[in-house]
């Protein structure tokens, strides 16, 4: 795929916590041991005022992520704000999938539910493909490296599951699907960089929509993802963004280079 034919643009987040807006260190996060979680930023803001800005700006294809209970007014409020306009993910199965839908998300994100007792399950991707449609449906393979492979890890990217995030299963998922989310957790909240060589290959295995985050820390990061993934990969700034408290990316500049490369 050549690099001119589509650019890699910026996509927002509103990762909420406890009913809150907030950045957490992805390999932080743990139902046991509630003490090693390490939070970036707090946001003073409802998850509504963060789906208004992004709406206000054009920003599509945004995902709200609810990090374990207690989320689900919070996440219906930001939805509320801006109907159509994001996606959803976090506790989503074929049973509840149509209701985030009907509250106004775009698409529904699934990962737990794909994988009972950490292994996949092709029977339960196909019924929540099924019931809402595979236009609706979004999987998120969010990864943990071990040695040279990355699995996905699911509840909260605690729990390592069977499936190698690799070409042949990321063709299986796309025939059910139709994007793809990608939090490489072993970065997620550091600002120390992207994972490319994950982003070098999801650009030559997606063919569907992808959005990947962890790690993002200046504008040039999308250039960087851009030349990695030849305009496959879409790219997600958190912690190190001015919104979320960060001080190495504007949100205004990004904003700014979505509408100049939207142009191209």
């Amino acid at each position: 795929m050549s690099t001119n034919s589509r650019r890699t643009l910026f996509r927002p987040c509103i990762d909420l916590h406890n009913g809150q807006v907030k950045q957490i260190v992805g390999g932080t996060l743990s139902d046991h041991d509630p003490s090693t979680l390490k939070t970036n930023f707090v946001a003073s803001q409802s998850p509504a005022e963060f789906a208004k800005l992004y709406k206000d700006n054009g920003l599509v294809g945004g995902h709200v992520i609810k990090l374990g209970p207690g989320n689900d007014n919070a996440a219906r409020e930001a939805l509320a704000a801006w109907p159509g306009g994001l996606q959803i993910g976090g506790g989503i199965t074929d049973k509840n999938a149509s209701e985030w839908l009907e509250a106004g998300a775009e698409k529904v994100i699934v990962t737990s539910f794909l994988f009972p007792e950490a292994k996949f399950s092709v029977e339960r991707l196909k019924s929540i493909s099924s019931a809402i449609g595979k236009e609706k449906l979004v999987v998120d393979v969010s990864c943990r490296r071990r040695g040279d492979k990355w699995l996905v890890a699911m509840n909260k990217w605690q729990d390592i599951t069977d499936m190698e995030v690799c070409r042949e299963t990321l063709d299986l998922l796309s025939e059910y699907c139709s994007e793809f989310l990608v939090h490489a957790a072993d970065v997620e909240g550091l600002c120390q960089g992207i994972d490319e060589e994950l982003v070098a290959k999801l650009g030559e295995w997606v063919h569907v929509p992808t959005t990947y985050a962890g790690g993002a820390k200046d504008i040039s990061d999308l250039d960087l993802v851009q030349r990695l993934s030849g305009g496959r990969v879409d790219l997600t700034f958190g912690s190190a963004l001015d919104i979320f408290g960060g001080e190495l990316v504007k949100f205004g500049d990004l904003c700014a280079r979505n509408v100049q490369d939207s142009q191209l």
